[in-house]
């Protein structure tokens, strides 16, 4: 490989630091300017000035659920291409069908071992 096979790479990457640095500068050129005082950076919600915290703390399990559901939903990604592309690989007589049963029953396995871990119940 040579330099001039990565040239659109490097064309791509100064184009997003370009992108990222013009934005960041206009922000700061043309953005609202206020003065510091402690009204106008109290944080309120639809008017009502809050009576408790601002920042709220969040439960670890809601953070288990989203990146379970996060891993689910990118493997049924994975079963969309699969789908559209079967009939394909049956007609060229190409075994489709063992490797994604195989990769479903893992799917299936990882549920039923998230289920006996008990990370799906909220109630706990």
């Amino acid at each position: 490989m040579t330099v001039s096979d990565f040239v659109p790479v490097l064309i791509q990457i100064a184009l997003a630091a370009g992108l990222a640095g013009a934005i960041l500068t206009g922000s700061w050129l043309f953005g609202q300017r206020g003065s510091k005082n402690a009204i106008k950076n109290y944080a309120y919600e639809c008017g009502i000035k809050s009576d408790g915290k601002t920042s709220t703390r969040f439960s670890v399990k809601f953070y288990v659920t989203a990146m379970l559901f996060i891993l689910f939903d990118i493997e049924v990604l994975f079963l969309i291409p699969w789908v559209l592309v079967y009939r394909d690989f049956v007609a060229s007589s190409l075994p489709i069908l063992g490797p994604i049963l195989f990769f479903i029953g893992v799917l299936v396995v990882g549920l039923v071992y998230e289920l006996k871990k008990g990370a799906l119940e909220w109630e706990k």
